[in-house]
């Protein structure tokens, strides 16, 4: 696998303007999604799930009933990659599926 190089905070702007409900929180990109009930949560992230291990970049994320808390960084590289936002954009694409906020 290629090395990931970190975003500079020039870059992380620039891809932040595409990810609606996105930012950077704590050195990470956040994001914290809103379902209408766990089942819906939970379909989403076992979505999300099958597109994580395909791309073997694994989020830190938590699940209380309704909401999902998604955390991206690449531990290897210090900070924010293309690949963080790359899985972004992917539950973007995921999560269009379902009614969230």
């Amino acid at each position: 696998m290629e090395r990931q190089e970190r975003l500079t905070d020039q870059a992380l702007e620039r891809e932040l303007k595409d990810l609606a409900g996105w930012r950077m929180a704590g050195g990470k990109l956040r994001r914290e999604y809103h379902f209408h009930d766990f089942v819906e949560a939970w379909g989403f992230m076992s979505s999300a799930a099958l597109v994580v291990q395909q791309m073997d970049h694994h989020p830190e994320w938590s699940n209380v009933y309704g909401t999902v808390v998604v955390e991206l960084v690449t531990h290897d590289a210090g900070g924010v990659t293309l690949r963080d936002v790359e899985l972004a954009r992917r539950m973007e694409a995921i999560a269009a599926r379902y009614v969230t906020s």
